[in-house]
């Protein structure tokens, strides 16, 4: 089935001097009761379904969705949004929560009036996607399940350390910002990927919120999907990252065997390959969101 042609916005122009790739126009949103979000959004074929695109922990949805934006905007509508806390996203003296994320994403569709749409869940995003069903069933037609888990720390150890983490995020509220950036850069310095990181990737994460995104770590270490979600009940598609050393395979292979009618793809990346592999990640990824999307399949992007 040949998709639609489609006149989508004009794209943000790249930067390549600092690795910026062409982006949708992105825009502020005001949810209320809630605060101010950000988001992008790709115009797809005329009647197509709508999808939400939920990011991962640290990053934002420019960032990890990048390589997925074009392609993906041929077959459905796209929003993306930052989550709260990140990016340009909400920002509350709250400690963060999941469920806050997933009410948020419910509260964007009210202001966009999307009555039903695909939530479509990327590492911590796939928690956020797993909440928006569990607490908004009758909002969501699809779910797709990306390089996640029902449930991420494997040991008391794991766990401890994400709780950790977000202890230090709650305290580091009473640091200045110049404070918390510092700790960032100092963190990424001792990856080694971050050398080969271009700057405007590196200037995505400064734009969040240091407490909240490390609050978000204990948020992580407490989520368990794994009493309910055997029942989701919509048409559901799983992508699992063969070579991915933060969401070990085998946890996600955990999380789609339990949900019973989910269509499992794989492709052969690590973590990042959504945006650092994108020609590898984005075959089957439409394929698995046009099936949370009741579209028939296609070879084809």
């Amino acid at each position: 089935m040949t998709p639609a042609p489609r006149t989508g916005p004009v794209f943000e122009p790249a930067v390549p001097e600092i690795g910026k790739p062409p982006l949708p126009p992105g825009r502020e949103v005001e949810l209320p009761g809630r605060g101010t979000t950000f988001i992008r959004e790709v115009a797809g074929p005329e009647r197509a379904p709508a999808v939400v695109l939920l990011h991962g922990w640290t990053v934002t949805a420019a960032l990890n969705w990048c390589g997925v934006f074009e392609p993906l905007g041929h077959h459905v509508n796209v929003v993306a949004l930052d989550h709260r806390g990140h990016g340009r996203g909400i920002r509350s003296p709250r400690k963060f929560r999941l469920e806050d994320a997933a009410d948020d994403v419910v509260a964007l569709a009210d202001v966009l009036g999307l009555d039903k749409f695909v939530a479509v869940g990327y590492s911590m995003g796939g928690p956020v996607a797993q909440l928006v069903w569990h607490r908004h069933p009758e909002r969501v037609s699809g779910l797709v399940l990306v390089a996640t888990f029902a449930r991420q720390p494997n040991s008391r150890g794991e766990a401890g350390t994400l709780r950790t983490i977000g202890l230090t995020g709650r305290a580091s509220r009473l640091a200045g910002r110049r404070r918390r950036l510092d700790l960032v850069t100092k963190a990424a310095a001792k990856d080694p990927a971050t050398l080969t990181r271009p700057a405007w990737m590196l200037s995505e994460v400064r734009t969040g919120s240091v407490p909240m995104m490390l609050e978000a770590a204990a948020a992580i270490a407490r989520f368990d999907s794994r009493p309910w979600i055997g029942e989701v009940d919509v048409p559901t598609g799983v992508l699992i990252t063969d070579h991915d050393e933060i969401v070990p395979p085998d946890r996600q292979h955990r999380l789609a065997s339990l949900i019973p009618h989910a269509v499992i793809r794989h492709v052969p990346t690590g973590h990042d390959g959504c945006v650092v592999e994108s020609d590898k990640f984005i075959g089957p990824f439409i394929e698995v969101v046009r099936h949370a999307s009741g579209l028939e399949p296609t070879t084809g992007i």
